[in-house]
């Protein structure tokens, strides 16, 4: 029988499963925080306590601004705390066609800004005495062939050219063939190495629980948890004289700034429409201490597999192994784990017990760059989003830029970012398939997922469409007790769909989630499903509770 977690959950992480990170940092280690109960003036407010959000936060505080930071659940709750851990400037996006299609400055400026990103997480957790792991290590692309085939070789051709196009932007790379890792004993041949050089892994949780510790000791910096923005105006008539941050309390912050650090911005469309939403998914394994060499790896694949290690106790280390990426909301979540851990088991002999399993979420910008800076028709109103599988460089770069563009402090990053860009020509094709392929998804409204409620799982959930009526989100608890919400995503009205792996109910239209109990866990949709029964109303309100 399935067995589900409280409702509280939720506002801890954004997933039923939990990340490896809690083995050393459990959630009851982290910081808390009060829920804002009052009307504040602050120099800028930030909205979101990720990486994103807290790294702004570390910047502005640092340079002497009054900052208060909001978060709609507790810090760390959303996909920080359910990230892979790796630090690099070897982008999914490869350097060559970030080239053409913004020209080599922009490469250049992409390389840098994630370098000087990793190598910031050190200096920061040096200076602050932070102890979360932090190492300098190397980043091997692999091909997803065998060296045995073919088509290992135009793989690893690829690859070389991508390193030739990084080392030209001052990355320091090299290639080795027939370069066999360490701990790789396993049958599977897939020697030869693209190496980008000094790159790093750390435990992510660590580092900012670290990073949050100081500044709630900083005289000009606030926190409030369980506080949920509601909408950001800009007033002013000719120009805007301030900013009001509304949350769903009724409280309002009025500040000269505000950064929406949110994973995706908390709006209809413009940049939400450029991106790209998918699920992705980890293992961790353990793997005797000594037998690996510590590094990263990503081969070719589509989509593609990645490694890293972090620690576990005196005898083992983790592997993390991740992987299975698909659209949100698009596909059936089961047979992922299993993958990867087939897939990994094959190389390293030595694995042993799989002791943690979850997944995450990525939000890739078509065009292949972050958004980061001024919002679409905003003067005073910031936004960091567009990971593309790189979340946590990008989370410390843009804390640096959004700084930096406040303070009216150059950054030659600016442009390569910038939220107002047009995207180039050669994205347009793309992101016309990409509109129609998200437009298809309103097919779900005249789908059912099950029959009836009878036919429900204990433990399951399911989209049921009584034709006459609109949509039902229906989930039976562990004790058999039906709760109903409204299946219509408040976004932009797409059918919702449920994720077996993390219960949760997951829009394929723009990649919204919300929990079992309907709590907004991840934007661009500001509220939750409406409840649709009595027992709906009351888990959802449990799960609230702050």
């Amino acid at each position: 029988m399935a067995t589900m977690s409280q409702p509280q959950h939720f506002m801890d992480t954004s997933g039923e499963l939990d990340a490896v990170w809690i083995h050393k940092e459990p959630y009851s280690h982290r910081p808390h925080f009060s829920k804002l109960n009052k009307n504040i003036k602050v120099d800028v407010c930030v909205i979101g306590a990720g990486i994103s959000g807290i790294s702004t936060a570390y910047e502005l505080v640092s340079r002497g601004l009054k900052v208060a930071m909001i978060e709609a659940r507790e810090v760390l709750s959303g996909e920080t705390g359910r990230t892979s851990g790796h630090l690099s400037s070897a982008l999914d996006a490869s350097y060559v066609d970030i080239a053409k299609k913004h020209g080599k400055d922009a490469a250049k400026n992409a390389a840098s800004s994630h370098q000087w990103a990793l190598k910031h997480v050190g200096e920061v957790s040096k200076q602050l005495g932070i102890e979360c792991e932090y190492k300098i290590i190397p980043d091997y692309e692999i091909s997803q062939y065998e060296k045995s085939d073919p088509k290992h070789e135009d793989d690893m051709k690829e690859i070389q050219e991508d390193l030739k196009m990084a080392k030209e932007l001052g990355l320091a790379v090299s290639y080795k063939p027939d370069y066999a890792i360490k701990g790789w004993d396993g049958k599977v041949d897939q020697r030869d190495v693209g190496i980008y050089e000094e790159q790093a892994t750390f435990h992510p949780t660590m580092y900012l629980v670290g990073l949050l510790k100081w500044l709630a000791k900083q005289p000009n910096f606030e926190c409030y948890t369980c506080t949920r923005m509601l909408n950001i105006e800009e007033k002013g008539l000719l120009t805007t004289k301030e900013v009001q941050v509304s949350t769903l309390d009724g409280n309002t912050i009025t500040c000269n700034d505000a950064v929406e650090a949110t994973c995706i911005p908390l709006q209809k469309l413009s940049i939400v429409a450029q991106m790209e939403y998918f699920r992705t998914y980890c293992i961790a394994i353990r793997i005797p201490r000594g037998s690996y060499e510590d590094c990263l790896i990503n081969d070719q694949a589509d989509p593609y597999h990645y490694i890293r290690f972090t620690g576990c106790d005196d005898k083992d280390d983790y592997l993390v192994i991740g992987g299975g990426d698909h659209k949100v909301g698009q596909e059936e979540e089961n047979g992922r784990f299993a993958e990867l851990e087939s897939w990994v088991r094959e190389r390293y002999t030595q694995a042993g017990s799989a002791d943690y399993k979850w997944s995450g979420q990525v939000n890739d910008s078509v065009d292949l760059m972050h958004f980061i800076g001024l919002n679409q028709g905003k003067s005073h109103t910031y936004v960091i989003t567009g990971d593309t599988g790189h979340g946590l460089t990008m989370g410390v770069l843009a804390g640096k830029l959004v700084a930096d563009e406040i303070q009216g402090v150059e950054n030659p990053w600016g442009s390569a970012y910038n939220p107002k860009r047009l995207p180039p020509l050669s994205s347009i094709p793309s992101m016309i398939a990409h509109d129609v392929q998200i437009n298809m998804q309103y097919k779900r409204f005249a789908q059912s997922d099950i029959p009836d409620i009878e036919s429900l799982a204990i433990g399951e959930g399911g989209v049921l469409n009584p034709k006459t009526k609109k949509p039902l989100a229906v989930y039976k608890d562990d004790q058999g007790k039906v709760h109903q919400f409204s299946a219509l995503c408040p976004h932009l009205q797409g059918v919702v769909c449920w994720n077996k792996t993390e219960k949760s109910w997951d829009c394929p239209i723009h990649g919204s989630r919300f929990s079992k109990d309907g709590v907004q866990i991840m934007g661009p949709s500001k509220a939750g499903l409406s409840p649709a029964d009595e027992s709906g109303e009351a888990a959802q309100q449990q799960a609230m509770k702050a």
